[in-house]
């Protein structure tokens, strides 16, 4: 018990604090006004009964979509506002700002936070056609209308290209097949050492992004083999995709056989071309005939533009089951994406849309890509029921991500084709990135890491970025941390304040090959590091280890600064390092090894709701008073910290 002295000493202390506050409060609000009037920032609205033609710059001339948003102009120092209670469909591309002012992405009026969805709805029973055996699949596009763009009437201009350790040549055939035009023949001499050594490609081809376009031709060749489907790309350097690259092999006999193949254009362009790899594929010695090529841009609204990373049933109550193949369909809410179809399967006893009241399919692309992008702020928005990351990008600085909200993120195949390895962050940092905060944000059911920087190197610089006063829960990592390149330099990262519980314990970790749940997931790392700060945070059970890093040395774990943390860890490992595992109940052994965290706790951390979400601090936290003051003056609801003789551990500053 305080004596009254002590109380009066601390009432003073508060009121002061305070005093200096409102005075700091004042001046920054006068700079900010300064800076306001030497950017001339001009301000934006968005709402959903907005119109793109009109000017944007008031609630009653707002713009519509994010695409207008997405295609500026914006300035140093504009804000974009979107309406709250209104909801996008729309991956955001935000502009770069400069050293002169932000450009803020943010909210106005009442409700919810706007909502920015990575993900298609399909709540219309007349959305699902019944394929029997449970299986129901959205509408496919077999009998959609299509327009030509290469009919079978016409004759296609094909091209041919060996590279040095290939040899082929192409000729039109004489004969007329079936009252078409002439067929095209390519016989191979010398088939080489890789597909792009022999290269059968028809060029310049118009496409239309968002459009799916549906191919069909027949082949048959003197010697069997396996023939990869054409790609659709740039007809000159870099060859880039203009549609995702579904690696999808045929087998081609002496029979003439008929193959069909969806694209679904990525951009809008003139400059496209379809291009059959027949390199170390086609014999030699070989004869490929190729006829009646037809290519259609199809009037089809119901595919998807990318693969489907998870599917959330009635707003998150339940989740879908991802496989790998329509055989695999057993159980109800499994579901399988065709990637040659841009179509998803779904096992269900009924029609999708009568068993649950609303369905969300997460398509893999990020929901705020800012790749390149800097001079960014965030605030007050909610990014959901995406498939890849909530706000992904690589070489960004100087981005603000604050008062945002995350959930049900990632689980899109990264890569395509026979690799199905699952990814998606609710924020990530990839590559070259630096001046970077995240604070008070939420996160939760995240298929990897709440947030993260990483990077593959060979020379990558990470650094000044801070994480402070976030609430993560159900996650399979709540921090992911890597940079690979002993070249690459690691520097000045803080996670601290925040309130991580139940790692491992969202909708992804039993559907992954390589279950986690870890709250502090570092993979191998040779970077150099110059000061990962991991102070003040709650570290509340994980379904594996709050802290991993196996592939660490004792030099890397050294150069970790950790202290004032509580940690709590009911069953197995709860610190796992190099040939050094440590469980809850051995943490004095693992302090007094490792020479760490001599302030830090391991207890209960007394939140006042866990299981309602809740994480406040209850009047007898252990956390109370429990911290170290790292510079970090307020909490997530902006209360003054501290509030007592030292700051809180977590996310929330317990009131006095």
């Amino acid at each position: 018990m305080c004596c009254t002295y002590c109380r009066f000493r601390l009432t003073i202390r508060i009121i002061m604090r305070k005093i200096i506050s409102n005075v700091v409060a004042v001046a920054c609000v006068v700079l900010l006004l300064a800076l306001a009037a030497s950017c001339h920032g001009a301000t934006y609205y968005v709402a959903n009964d907005g119109a793109d033609d009109n000017d944007g710059t008031s609630p009653v001339s707002a713009w519509r979509t994010i695409s207008r948003v997405n295609r500026g102009p914006l300035e140093p120092g504009d804000r974009v506002l979107l309406k709250r209670g209104d909801a996008w469909r729309e991956q955001l591309v935000p502009h770069s700002g400069s050293a002169d002012g932000h450009i803020t992405y943010g909210a106005y009026g009442e409700g919810p936070k706007p909502l920015l969805l990575g993900s298609i709805a399909k709540n219309d029973p007349a959305d699902w056609v019944d394929k029997g055996d449970s299986i129901w699949s959205i509408r496919e596009p077999d009998d959609a209308p299509g327009e030509p763009v290469i009919s079978p009437q016409d004759d296609p201009a094909w091209s041919l290209w060996c590279e040095p350790a290939a040899t082929a040549f192409g000729i039109r055939d004489t004969e007329v097949v079936d009252s078409l035009p002439a067929s095209y023949r390519v016989e191979c001499t010398k088939s080489g050492e890789s597909r792009a050594d022999i290269q059968l490609y028809l060029s310049p081809l118009s496409v239309r992004e968002g459009k799916l376009y549906r191919l069909t031709f027949r082949a048959r060749c003197s010697e069997p083999f396996s023939m990869h489907l054409p790609c659709l790309m740039r007809s000159g350097p870099p060859y880039t995709a203009y549609a995702s690259p579904h690696v999808v092999a045929r087998p081609v006999s002496a029979d003439w056989q008929t193959y069909e193949h969806y694209y679904m254009a990525r951009v809008t362009a003139d400059d496209a071309r379809l291009t059959l790899y027949l390199g170390a594929m086609l014999p030699d010695g070989a004869a490929l005939h190729i006829d009646s090529l037809s290519l259609e841009e199809l009037d089809w609204e119901s595919s998807l533009p990318a693969d489907v990373g998870n599917i959330i049933f009635d707003e998150g109550a339940s989740c879908g089951v991802k496989k790998w193949s329509e055989e695999d369909l057993r159980e109800q809410g499994d579901y399988w994406f065709d990637a040659a179809r841009y179509v998803v399967k779904v096992y269900s006893a009924v029609n999708p849309a009568e068993q649950y009241s609303s369905i969300e399919l997460a398509i893999r692309d990020h929901i705020i890509n800012q790749s390149g992008k800097s001079y960014v702020i965030y605030e007050n928005l909610a990014c959901m029921y995406g498939g890849a990351h909530g706000i992904g990008g690589s070489a960004t600085h100087h981005i603000i991500v604050r008062d945002c909200d995350f959930g049900f993120i990632g689980g899109g195949d990264q890569y395509g084709g026979d690799q199905t390895v699952r990814y998606g962050n609710g924020i990530e940092f990839w590559g070259n990135a630096h001046d970077c905060l995240v604070e008070r944000c939420r996160l939760w059911e995240i298929y990897d890491a709440a947030l993260t920087n990483q990077s593959n190197g060979p020379s990558t610089v990470e650094r000044n970025i801070t994480y402070c006063n976030n609430i993560i829960w159900n996650c399979e990592y709540s921090f992911e941390y890597w940079n690979r390149g002993t070249q690459s330099l690691t520097q000045n990262v803080r996670f601290e304040h925040n309130t991580c519980i139940n790692a491992g314990h969202g909708w992804g970790h039993t559907q992954r090959p390589d279950a986690s749940g870890r709250h502090l997931c570092f993979y191998i790392a040779d970077a150099q590091l110059r000061g990962i700060y991991i102070r003040n945070n709650i570290f509340y059970e994980a379904k594996n280890n709050a802290f991993c890093a196996p592939g660490w040395t004792p030099e890397q774990i050294d150069a970790l600064v950790m202290d004032h943390n509580l940690w709590y860890q009911a069953e197995g490992v709860m610190i796992n390092l190099k040939d050094a595992p440590y469980t809850m109940a051995e943490f004095p052994r693992y302090q007094e090894e490792r020479g760490k965290e001599p302030h830090s706790i391991v207890a209960i951390p007394g939140l006042v709701g866990p299981e309602d979400l809740d994480l406040r601090l209850s009047p007898d936290s252990p956390c109370i008073d429990a911290g170290m003051d790292v510079g970090t003056d307020s909490d997530f609801d902006g209360n003054l910290r501290p509030q007592g003789g030292a700051p809180d551990i977590g996310a929330y500053e317990r009131s006095m």
